[in-house]
């Protein structure tokens, strides 16, 4: 009897440790205080848009309609859109051709809290997508989204990723960044919002 007993309290213990060993499913999320320290760090990189610069700025059409959603509808095509940005984003700035004017420690520190945000919110390509109307609308961000970040991309390579050609893209995410915060930010995840 005492042997069975022993048997069975094994079995509980070992079930109880089991629970609080194996990951628990989390709801996916979106970081705000994150986003929002990227968006400082890398208004902080390099400070106002240089007057050098000026002559060579171009027209970057801002998809601003990816970041908005219709009332009572589903945010998964915003939250996607946020993602996508993050990680476009983390693609552009990895690259090692970066501008030496820019303050190295606050681009570094850019650079983790944007991978950060990335790696945090990587399971947002996995949301199951319920309807074909929501597929479509999640497709269009997309590719709004991708027309974008290339634009910016052959900006820096027409401009032989040069200082102002940097400026230009750094410029365009803070005017992302911003716009998510102000008005995508109900999508995202705020521990105690300031």
């Amino acid at each position: 009897m005492a042997l069975k007993s022993l048997y069975i309290s094994s079995w509980v213990f070992f079930v109880f440790g089991l629970s609080q060993v194996l990951p628990m499913r989390t709801k996916c999320h979106l970081h705000g205080n994150l986003l929002k320290r990227s968006h400082a760090l890398l208004k902080d990189t390099g400070g106002r848009f240089p007057s050098k610069c000026i002559r060579e700025r171009v027209q970057i059409t801002f998809p601003e309609s990816v970041f908005r959603s219709a009332k009572n509808t589903e945010e998964t095509g915003v939250k996607l859109a946020i993602y996508e940005t993050l990680n476009n984003t983390f693609s552009l700035f990895g690259n090692g051709d970066l501008p030496e004017e820019y303050d190295s420690a606050k681009l570094d520190a850019f650079q983790h809290v944007t991978f950060r945000l990335v790696e945090m919110s990587r399971c947002m390509m996995g949301i199951e997508v319920k309807s074909e109307k929501a597929r479509i609308d999640i497709a269009a961000r997309k590719e709004l989204l991708r027309q974008y970040f290339e634009k910016m991309a052959t900006v820096l390579q027409q401009k032989s990723f040069s200082f102002c050609a940097w400026e230009i893209v750094r410029n365009q995410i803070i005017r992302t960044l911003r716009f998510i915060l102000d008005h995508a930010s109900d999508t995202l995840f705020w521990l105690n919002r300031t």
